[in-house]
């Protein structure tokens, strides 16, 4: 069956067809880099890694962007409260967030592109909207959007424009109530800016948080691109903002497939530091999760759902991660690397159709769980066969590619060992001893011992 996702422009799932066949184009809102990401911040990363981890597993080439929100209203408070110039400061929690990232198992971004760094692309896009009447100068040297001169405007929220009254213009990079209002493109430059400041054709200031999105976008995915992705707390009015002035410099569709993440409630309520459930990745480090703990928790939800994260579901997401690891142990006591089979089991194509409708991740990890009970049952009776081992590892593989939930253990096995051992598995099937052991003398040089099994090997460390 082919991949359908929700689409919130629309309202109802839709077949994904990219614009370049076997290409995606996929922009997501990154960090705003003022202080550590929290939790609820990596259920929306997580999500969209599963979203690119399955579209390479279906075929794809994903070139993804996620920028880096380093200058906006929320950064230049911090920098000022911490007396600390605005690219020192970003740049520590750029720096963080990578780290947590990367700890997270998350596939690093294609590019990174900094709000700072393309700002002459910003200016560009004002100027076209000013040249187009979408826009006008306010007496402070600020530049608004006119929403009244988008009849679509309010489509990504369902808002309907004409039966709102308007309120007046709003400078403030957030708002949380669905009134329609003029926004800030350009901020004119105020004193407690300091130093923090770009000259621009109508005078100096710096950009508004929404038309840093729509300049990040254009300049690396295009004037059309596949997919935006974020949190529910984006749609409105950073994306319905973006849609608007994109489509109004540019006259393309700007992105076809809107993909949001609901929100996290944390032991069982909004996250905040006052109630004690205020948890950023270093504090769950400290608490003893691992990566695949935390990704197990935020991945055994459907990404539209609200799901709790709790540290009182610690022991069940470890006793899930846990049981994954003990079969991957013992695929490969069973000799899974040097199993012959290498094709996936029936029940795949059952866990694929459950990912291609709009990235059912619960219904494909219940099957799986399913799956992996038969298996070991398999095994526990004794009744199973070079197929059972070889099926059972290329579908624990497949699950890794696409969850990054299988755990690496400390004495990870480096390739270049298993390798080794595979060539010495077929020296001693051409029963060419002589190789064998000079092969086996190498492995153990570089801190590894072969066993040979009935059904086998089995590597372990010295």
């Amino acid at each position: 069956m082919p991949i359908r996702f929700y689409n919130t422009l629309t309202r109802k799932k839709e077949v994904f067809q990219p614009i370049k066949e076997g290409e995606v184009g996929m922009y997501t809102c990154g960090p705003t880099v003022y202080d550590y990401a929290h939790i609820g911040n990596f259920r929306t990363f997580i999500f969209e890694d599963l979203l690119k981890r399955y579209l390479l597993h279906r075929g794809y080439k994903v070139y993804h962007i996620m920028n880096i929100t380093d200058i906006d209203d929320k950064t230049i408070k911090r920098s000022r409260e911490e007396n600390t110039p605005l690219g020192q400061m970003t740049d520590k929690f750029t720096g963080h967030f990578m780290d947590d990232s990367n700890w997270l198992k998350i596939i690093p971004a294609n590019e990174y592109p900094r709000a700072t760094d393309s700002i002459p692309k910003m200016i560009e896009m004002i100027q076209l909207l000013l040249e187009k009447k979408y826009a006008y100068t306010d007496n402070d040297g600020s530049i608004y959007f006119n929403i009244q001169s988008y009849p679509d405007y309010g489509q990504l929220t369902n808002l309907d424009l004409n039966a709102q009254r308007t309120t007046n213009r709003i400078a403030s990079d957030e708002y949380t109530k669905d009134d329609p209002q003029d926004f800030a493109l350009w901020k004119g430059w105020k004193e407690e800016d300091g130093d923090v400041a770009w000259d621009a054709p109508w005078g100096k200031g710096r950009p508004g948080w929404h038309i840093e999105c729509s300049a990040m976008s254009n300049q690396y995915l295009g004037d059309h691109f596949d997919i935006h992705c974020g949190g529910v707390d984006n749609i409105f009015p950073h994306h319905e903002n973006e849609i608007a002035q994109s489509k109004c410099a540019t006259d393309q569709p700007f992105a076809n497939h809107w993909l949001h993440s609901e929100h996290l409630l944390v032991e069982g309520g909004k996250m905040s530091k006052s109630l004690g459930n205020f948890y950023q990745i270093k504090d769950l480090v400290d608490l003893g999760y691992s990566p695949e703990n935390i990704r197990y928790q935020l991945l055994s939800g459907h990404y539209r759902t609200r799901i709790t994260f709790s540290a009182d579901k610690k022991h069940e997401g470890d006793r899930v991660v846990n049981r994954i690891f003990d079969l991957k142990s013992r695929l490969i006591e069973l000799g899974a690397y040097s199993a012959a089979e290498s094709q996936l089991p029936a029940v795949y194509n059952e866990f694929i159709n459950k990912l291609d409708d709009d990235l059912d991740s619960p219904g494909a990890l219940s099957l799986f769980f399913q799956w992996m009970r038969t298996q070991n049952s398999k095994f526990d009776k004794g009744i199973y066969n070079d197929r059972d081992i070889g099926e059972s590892w290329e579908f624990l593989c497949v699950l890794e590619s696409i969850f990054g939930i299988v755990k690496i253990d400390s004495d990870h096995i480096p390739n270049e060992v298993i390798h080794l051992a595979e060539q010495r598995e077929e020296a001693r099937k051409e029963e060419n001893w002589e190789k064998a052991d000079k092969i086996r003398d190498e492995v153990q040089s570089k801190g590894w011992i072969i066993e040979d099994l009935v059904t086998g090997y089995k590597i372990k460390k010295t």
